[in-house]
């Protein structure tokens, strides 16, 4: 099991200018440039999202070029993933009216991010890329929009805002107080929860395997028998939480594809 340690400027090494041990934080997730392009530097959770583009072009590519009656490995795992999401995530969420036509987007959507999760243990790539906010968002924005724009197809304009703000069978002055908080709630937060969701889960998992790499190697370090001990102890842990973290990894992705596909299926649905 890939036990990763991502390190920034020294600051998350076992040891300081003192002697003492620094805990990894924030900065331990600001890599230095892998090279630079016109002046523009070139990070390694980049090359990881593109090369998640690539990887999932490939596996689908290779999964469906034979679609043969008795499917091989391949095409069976191809064909596994395809029916969850198809079947559990887009069908069962958006209804079987419209569902197909969003199906691709959250197929995508849920390899997308489970590649680029489970690059955090991998040997040598060993970054989650949505540790990084600034690649949760776009994400989160792009399922923002298909939401509203499903809903204002769907309803029209006012029709969608009405639908999403005025809750069916309610009536009188209580929807002073519940109109706002609808806007609030449906249209505006949405979208900041996908990005928290995802983003705090990876950062603070990737965080958790950082400290119990640097602290056990600090440990071992350290010359004391006793403190050598709990750093092989920190680096057993550390295995037993990358083994969690695998789960964590699959269960974000899901939960942002499935959310997405019940905003989806909120949007199209004809009461509030």
């Amino acid at each position: 099991m890939s036990f990763h340690v991502s390190l920034s400027k020294g600051a998350s090494a076992a040891e300081g200018e003192g002697g003492g041990f620094i805990a990894p934080g924030p900065g331990s997730f600001d890599l230095p440039p892998v090279f630079e392009v016109a002046g523009f530097d070139v990070t390694k959770p980049m090359l990881l999202v593109v090369l998640s583009a690539v990887l999932i072009l490939a596996f689908t590519y290779a999964a469906s070029r034979k679609q043969a009656m008795v499917p091989g490995r391949l095409q069976f795992v191809g064909e596994g993933v395809y029916g969850f999401v198809r079947n559990t995530l887009a069908r069962d969420n958006i209804g079987s009216e419209h569902f197909m036509k969003f199906v691709p987007y959250l197929f995508t959507l849920f390899m997308f991010i489970l590649v680029n999760n489970y690059y955090g243990i991998f040997p040598f790539l060993q970054f989650p890329s949505f540790s990084r906010i600034g690649f949760v968002i776009p994400l989160a924005i792009i399922s923002w929009l298909i939401y509203v724009g499903t809903g204002i197809w769907k309803h029209g304009p006012l029709g969608y805002l009405k639908h999403a703000t005025v809750p069916s069978g309610v009536g009188g002055p209580i929807l002073i107080l519940l109109i706002p908080l609808e806007f609030f709630s449906n249209i505006l937060v949405r979208p900041v929860t996908l990005t928290l969701r995802l983003f705090g889960n990876m950062f603070a998992g990737h965080l958790l395997l950082i400290l119990f790499a640097t602290g056990g190697a600090a440990l071992l370090q350290s010359g004391n028998a006793l403190y050598s001990g709990v750093g092989i102890l920190s680096f057993a842990l550390g295995i037993g939480v990358s083994f969690l973290e695998m789960l964590v990894m699959f269960l974000q992705a899901y939960v942002f594809t499935l959310l997405s596909s019940m905003y989806i299926g909120e949007a199209l649905a004809d009461e509030h």
